[in-house]
């Protein structure tokens, strides 16, 4: 099989408009998460990580008509321009566009908006960012739950492997909304602090939005220097329940060990795994056991949700561009919040920004409706 890439890529968040300040942020230990009074939202104070509207509006300008285009399709469209202009291919029909999203622009519902309705339908996001730039194919939306990031990258992969297309470009992004808040709060998961995945004494989850967008390709020339070769890859369905994910973690635990046959290495090889990390129980003590089961419990471990709360379907292509980061650095980064396991097996979290030197990571991520995908990446550049 053709050996496949993820390579130039951008983060637009609260902690930086592209990876590198991004990933800046991160290093120096700073959050994106506030505490926020504002009952147009919740009625009651909640914590997550926004981005500021009109930082957004003032960057777009540059490029559009802010009038035209939605806050999440500004904020896709600027991600994505950074990584087309980095990766200077030109958008023929060997070209692919994954948009990945949990509820997309479900804000433009409110009453408030000037928007059409139809623009909520996710068709309507892809066909917007692909007449954006002009891309020839038409786009893939995928929207599975919170594996919906890292699920693009599996998928770009297998269509680079059947040889539909030569690149794909991904772009994720969701929005902290009314929508999205309230059905948080109507499970009670929601914290008003910030979270602590993996904690005993954390509280629930905190919810964020970012766009983040990358290039899977099978062209070794004009890699990025954090760029990855993605080993293996697999995507589990639990079918336990619609929100509830598997107690012993059997989702996980497949999709990892689907993942690694196919990487062809042990688990003793990865040396980092970007967990999925929401802070509430379930999840959190779900992956506890299923990191046990596959004899991964001593591999250091992080949740980055510390730093950008649950970015819903953007979580997993975020994470995978910062994990990418922190292997061209050979550092591991702290997961913010925790300090003591509140899980009942023992895993290796990590506490402290720590030098190792790094080649293989793992990255995880769980959803509603029982889906879990894993992929393996390794580093190109030693």
């Amino acid at each position: 099989m053709a050996k496949t890439f993820v390579s130039h890529n951008n983060i637009l968040s609260n902690l930086g408009f592209d990876s590198e300040a991004v990933v800046e942020n991160i290093s120096k230990g700073n959050s994106g998460l506030e505490k926020f009074d504002d009952t147009s939202l919740l009625p009651e104070p909640f914590c997550a990580s926004m981005t500021s509207s009109e930082k957004v509006k003032e960057k777009f300008t540059e490029i559009g008509d802010i009038s035209k285009f939605t806050k999440l399709e500004q904020m896709m469209i600027l991600s994505l321009k950074k990584v087309i202009d980095a990766a200077n291919i030109p958008l023929n029909e060997k070209v692919g566009l994954i948009i990945s999203t949990t509820k997309g622009n479900i804000d433009v519902l409110e009453k408030e908006s000037s928007f059409p309705k139809s623009r909520a339908y996710l068709s309507e996001l892809g066909k917007t960012i692909q007449n954006f730039f002009g891309f020839k194919n038409e786009t893939i939306v995928l929207s599975n739950a919170c594996v919906s990031g890292v699920l693009a990258i599996s998928v770009a992969k297998r269509f680079i492997s059947e040889k539909k297309y030569d690149h794909v470009f991904i772009s994720s992004g969701d929005l902290v909304t009314k929508f999205i808040l309230s059905g948080f709060h109507s499970f009670q998961a929601l914290s008003a602090e910030p979270c602590k995945p993996y904690d005993k004494n954390r509280t629930g989850i905190n919810l964020g939005e970012v766009s983040a967008s990358v290039l899977v390709t099978s062209e070794e020339k004009n890699l990025s220097k954090e760029a990855v070769e993605i080993l293996g890859d697999a995507t589990c369905n639990d079918a336990n329940h619609i929100s509830g994910p598997s107690r012993t973690g059997e989702g996980l635990f497949r999709s990892v060990k689907s993942a690694l046959k196919e990487a062809n290495i042990n688990a003793n090889e990865v040396d980092y795994i970007s967990a999925h990390g929401t802070a509430t129980p379930f999840n959190d003590e779900m992956e506890a056991i299923a990191f046990n089961r596959l004899g991964m419990e001593n591999v250091p471990l992080n949740s980055l949700k510390g730093y950008f709360g649950h970015t819903l379907g953007a979580s997993g292509l975020l994470e995978t561009i910062v994990g990418m980061h922190f292997m061209e650095k050979n550092i591991l980064f702290s997961s913010k919040g925790f300090s003591d396991l509140g899980v009942s097996k023992n895993i290796n979290i990590i506490k402290e920004n720590t030098s190792k030197k790094l080649q293989v990571f793992l990255k995880t991520a769980s959803g509603f409706g029982g889906c879990n995908t894993a992929v393996i990446l390794r580093k190109v550049n030693n």
